[in-house]
């Protein structure tokens, strides 16, 4: 492996595996600040792998399990909180450093991202990749500007910075600095995405410490990650869409606007079939299941993707 590196009622979830050597700098499409589609290239010698887990909900009022303040409960592992990744503006932002109590060599790391409409939530909220530890994992769940303190791009600026963190500190926490994948669930995973198919963009790239250090992550998990923000805003302005209407508010409110949504199936479905353009191999699978990580049953197939590609070969 090379090193740096709608609500829609009745539908059902789609699962893509996507696998990839961007080697001619494709392309994906997201959205700046100022609702401007810009176009995120990977770059030359890049490598990536994306995992895309797409639910969707089968009523109004159903939860992510994932932004449930659910305790975490963790055997066997040592735990450093509130380490600070970046400072800006007077603000330290940390993360929480989970990793195994025992590790035989520098730990693959899993960057956990959490959801809440860009707009809410803590990294102290449960992931599901505290599981993996057991496995030979570190896991690092960040915090970063919500939408309330700053508009895009401060929230993939922030996660870029922590990336970097994770390098520069590597040989101090016994990290694989060359094995770093994402790992985020709504709005999470929209940042997980956009973190794996923005390296080496500038304007995304923000500033501060560490800047010597690539901010490029190996592998990426997207859960029910919204992938064209514009596309989604026009959906929930229009009825007929099944959108929920709330999602314009916190699109609002990221974009730099006045002010909990739910994202489509469809939403993975236009972010597959990019990557899928651009040459990406997909698996498909489909399973239904509200706007939720889709459960236990799932963490098998997540631990499976990140052992691919994040482990060395044994």
């Amino acid at each position: 492996m090379p090193p740096s590196a709608s609500i829609l009622p009745g539908k059902v979830v789609a699962f893509k595996l996507l696998t990839a050597d961007f080697g001619d700098a494709n392309c994906i499409r997201n959205m700046t600040q100022k609702n401007q589609q810009v176009r995120l290239r990977l770059g030359r010698n890049a490598w990536l792998a994306i995992i895309i887990l797409a639910v969707a909900l089968y009523g109004t009022t159903a939860q992510s399990a994932l932004a449930r303040g659910r305790p975490v409960e963790i055997a066997d592992a040592a735990i450093q909180r509130d380490l600070v990744y970046k400072r800006i503006n007077g603000r330290a932002l940390t993360l929480d450093l989970y990793c195994p109590q025992k590790a035989s060599g520098p730990l693959p790391v899993i960057l956990w991202i959490h959801g809440g409409g860009w707009s809410k939530g803590r990294k102290e909220q449960h992931s599901p990749a505290i599981s993996f530890l057991n496995d030979g994992y570190a896991m690092a769940s960040i915090e970063y500007r919500l939408s309330g303190e700053a508009p895009f791009p401060a929230q993939i600026e922030d996660c870029k910075a922590a990336v970097r963190w994770l390098r520069a500190n590597a040989a101090k926490y016994n990290l694989d600095a060359d094995r770093i994948g994402a790992w985020g669930h709504s709005a999470g995973g929209h940042l997980s995405a956009l973190l794996g198919t923005s390296g080496g963009v500038q304007e995304l790239e923000g500033s501060g410490d560490n800047m010597s250090y690539s901010s490029r992550v190996q592998a990426v998990c997207d859960v029910s990650g919204p992938a064209d923000l514009l596309r989604l805003y026009h959906d929930a302005s229009d009825a007929s869409t099944g959108t929920r209407p709330k999602a314009r508010s916190y699109i609002d409110a990221l974009l730099g606007g006045e002010n909990d949504f739910s994202v489509p199936a469809s939403q993975g479905e236009l972010l597959a079939a990019a990557l899928k353009a651009a040459g990406v191999e997909t698996t498909l699978e489909i399973t239904p299941q509200g706007h939720s990580a889709g459960g236990p049953r799932f963490l098998p197939i997540v631990k499976a993707f990140f052992d691919k590609y994040l482990r060395k070969s044994q």
